[in-house]
């Protein structure tokens, strides 16, 4: 069995008609995975309400300014607007991120209680919201916000993040380079939006591997980068946690990239990130061509039974 953690509220997120980051994008994966074979291998689990969660806001306040928090409900509290060009913010998306943060800490418990991993189906998706402000559709740093709530769980001293999302996470990389405890991986497009995640990056702790990605590459050079730096780098942080920033916006069907994967390579990577560990947490981030995105995602799920 697989828990996936989701909630319709996720839907409530409104980014606007055009938008590439739609609700539709949760839709789609829910019904693909109500229609496999296996579907009564999945464990269905609403996320922890934000009320009930009485550790939710510190360990937002540990990742994000209190500028940046107050400035995402201020926004919201007035009806939406956007943090920038790409990241709009309706009436309800203070609170939908809010629950998405709950659900990707629910995710660490569900991993740590069974020693296996779970799959968290929230949005809005995290890896571009840096410390001080949201941008690139995200307004919370779900993987950092998971990883560090893994870190207060007594039998975690070490947390890896792989982030196989077709942009880098700057994000992420940003909030956690200088801990050493929390190791950073990310496999994306160069050159291709936000601009960020050189190959000569190496965190404060020798913490962080940035592997940028020729446009147009095919599961050959995912492979070859997998078996030469990503497992090794990995294996030598011994991570007690793996957190796995799930995009899968390197689809060739994507509209935002121009990475030439097939959803069925979502399989292999997840393969590589079981055999770090069978503590993983995956974690929906990007992908916007819906029929793969959905694909995709059962891929990475249908390995992990």
């Amino acid at each position: 069995m697989l828990p996936v953690i989701y909630s319709d509220e996720f839907l409530k997120h409104e980014t606007g008609r055009l938008h590439p980051e739609r609700p539709q994008r949760l839709t789609a994966i829910v019904e693909a995975l109500q229609a496999v074979p296996w579907a009564d291998q999945i464990e269905w689990h609403q996320p922890t309400p934000v009320t009930a969660r009485q550790d939710l806001m510190p360990m937002l306040q540990q990742v994000h300014s209190q500028h940046h928090l107050e400035r995402v409900r201020e926004v919201a509290e007035k009806g939406g607007g956007f943090l920038d060009a790409d990241t709009p913010v309706s009436a309800d998306s203070y609170q939908v991120a809010l629950l998405a943060a709950s659900a990707w800490m629910d995710g660490i418990d569900k991993v740590l209680a069974e020693n296996n991993p779970a799959f968290v189906l929230a949005r809005p998706p995290g890896h571009h919201a840096e410390r001080n402000h949201g941008m690139g559709f995200c307004l919370f740093s779900n993987a950092a916000i998971a990883a560090y709530y893994a870190l207060i769980q007594p039998e975690i001293k070490r947390v890896a993040i792989l982030d196989w999302d077709v942009h880098h996470g700057n994000g992420t990389q940003d909030i956690v380079e200088n801990r050493a405890e929390i190791a950073y991986c990310s496999l994306h497009q160069s050159p291709c939006y936000p601009g960020t995640g050189f190959a000569d990056e190496r965190g404060g702790y020798n913490n962080v591997l940035n592997i940028p990605i020729s446009p147009n590459s095919t599961v050959t050079r995912y492979q070859e980068a997998f078996d030469s730096q990503v497992m090794p780098f990995l294996q030598q942080f011994q991570p007690d946690l793996l957190i796995v920033s799930a995009g899968y916006d390197a689809n060739a069907a994507d509209p935002l990239a121009s990475v030439s994967l097939q959803p069925e390579d979502f399989g292999l990577f997840t393969e590589y990130a079981l055999k770090i560990t069978r503590r993983v947490l995956f974690g929906l981030e990007g992908g916007y061509a819906l029929p793969e995105l959905a694909q995709s995602v059962t891929a990475t799920i249908g390995k992990c039974l």
